[in-house]
């Protein structure tokens, strides 16, 4: 029988914040529905703020909890957020990275860059703005766009917090009212939000702690939203999936005098899968084939493999031609004993041939959101980037548009600033494009303007 003295001592708290992966998540939704004060009082309750900036943003007794995050000058004067500003803190239970998504729609384009990268997105409502009186109030465009950009670009956890309930003359019929209203949406738009949470951001109420003058304020009684967020879990690790690494950079090593393996460093970030020593390789869009010679970690330090999400350099056990842009894969898997045959049944004239780890192709019907003023039209030739790779791009056809009003897909030959719609793509290269679902790396697209080099959309394979 183990005695009290030899059993392993109990992880805490700090061990758990350390241990734990940080959540990197955005606040979005409407212009002026609270989202850099919110942020400011997330800083402020979990101490991440110095007394001299806190000083900086007090007039006359009063804290502008909003302008810890807007940190530009514009920000500033116009009272707005413009670009996404992210900031670091953390609990004794979770590390958080959190970005500040502005609500114009303007800056949409800020929004998606946020998304893109973040494991949770909390939409915040204003409930001041919405006629909470009705048994389910019309929500803001911007906050169904929002809502809809984040489940689209595959954010695993959709937070919706109804703000400024403090300000309403009956706090509990407005949250009930607002949130069958969200429920509604959600599942009309297949979103499955993880909670829907009253706070007051200004006050403080449901954000860090509960209201400490009324427990169970609104007629909720689950977390309040920091507990929550402490919670969710992070974007799930692509290290399952074969390899597929982006080639960043090529170094040549001209001092090795070591045959047995390339003089070239190929270096960059492991988008999926595993890099190992050993393993044989394809590479695109050549296709030719190799071993990984060595595997090196950002400190150029020998590695028998290194997992998606982290640098490495790969040295290739023999000379090949490999430029910025172009993909060293895991290599084709043999056919099946289901597709070949059994052995006798087939000749070398009818095996199957190989099946590629990550299949290329050269058109795409890609759901985007449009970021662009000049409208998207049929027939024009943008610039693509998928990776590192550059490549130009048509849209023939544009499929549908999306009307975020009743979530109907409506027929359409165009699409204008901020509309999501589904395009027809054809590119000049054929590249290995998953579908983001698999593959946040290798299904994400961004088109630009070949001609006044402005982003134009974001495009999502699959």
């Amino acid at each position: 029988m183990t005695s009290p003295a030899s059993a392993p001592a109990a992880p805490t708290p700090a061990d758990a914040s350390a241990t734990r992966p940080a959540l990197r998540f955005i606040t979005c939704g409407s212009v002026d529905d609270g989202k850099s004060t919110l942020i400011g009082r997330l800083l402020l309750d979990s101490r991440a703020v110095l007394q001299d900036h806190l000083a900086g943003v007090t007039r006359s007794g009063q804290t502008d909890l909003a302008l810890l995050t807007d940190g530009l000058q514009a920000e500033r004067e116009q009272g707005i957020t413009i670009d996404v500003a992210w900031r670091y803190f953390a609990t004794e239970a979770r590390k958080f990275i959190i970005g500040d998504a502005p609500g114009h729609e303007q800056y949409t384009r800020n929004m998606v860059t946020a998304a893109s990268q973040a494991d949770a997105a909390v939409v915040l409502i204003d409930a001041t703005k919405i006629d909470w009186q009705a048994p389910l109030p019309a929500l803001l465009p911007q906050t169904r766009r929002h809502a809809l950009l984040a489940h689209l670009l595959r954010v695993p956890s959709i937070v919706f917090a109804i703000n400024k309930l403090d300000a309403v003359a009956q706090p509990a019929a407005a949250f009930a009212h607002i949130r069958d209203a969200l429920q509604a949406f959600a599942q009309e738009a297949g979103i499955q939000p993880a909670a829907i949470v009253p706070i007051s951001a200004l006050m403080g109420w449901n954000v860090a702690a509960p209201n400490p003058d009324e427990p169970g304020w609104c007629g909720y009684q689950g977390p309040a939203l920091l507990p929550l967020l402490e919670k969710l879990p992070v974007t799930p690790s692509e290290s399952a999936l074969p390899l597929a690494f982006p080639v960043q950079w090529v170094e040549k090593n001209a001092s090795s005098s070591d045959t047995r393996q390339g003089r070239r460093i190929f270096w960059g970030r492991v988008a999926a899968g595993q890099a190992r020593a050993g393993e044989a390789v394809q590479l695109l869009p050549s296709g030719h084939t190799a071993r990984i010679a060595q595997v090196l970690d950002h400190t150029r330090q020998p590695q028998s493999g290194i997992n998606a999400g982290h640098s490495a350099g790969l040295v290739l056990d023999r000379e090949l031609d490999l430029s910025r842009g172009d993909w060293i894969t895991a290599a084709a898997q043999p056919a099946s004993g289901s597709q070949a045959g059994e052995a006798g049944e087939f000749d070398e004239f009818d095996t199957p041939a190989a099946q590629p780890a990550w299949p290329v192709t050269r058109e795409l019907q890609a759901p985007l959101c449009w970021l662009d003023d000049e409208p998207l039209t049929p027939g024009r030739v943008y610039w693509a980037l998928h990776g590192h790779r550059w490549l130009k791009a048509k849209a023939r056809r544009v499929l549908h548009r999306l009307d975020i009003h009743t979530l109907q897909p409506q027929n359409a030959d165009r699409l204008e600033a901020n509309a999501i719609g589904r395009v027809e793509l054809a590119l000049q290269e054929a590249i290995p494009a998953a579908p983001f679902a698999t593959s946040r790396a290798l299904g994400a697209l961004i088109l630009v303007d070949a001609a006044t080099h402005r982003t134009a959309a974001a495009a999502l394979a699959g």
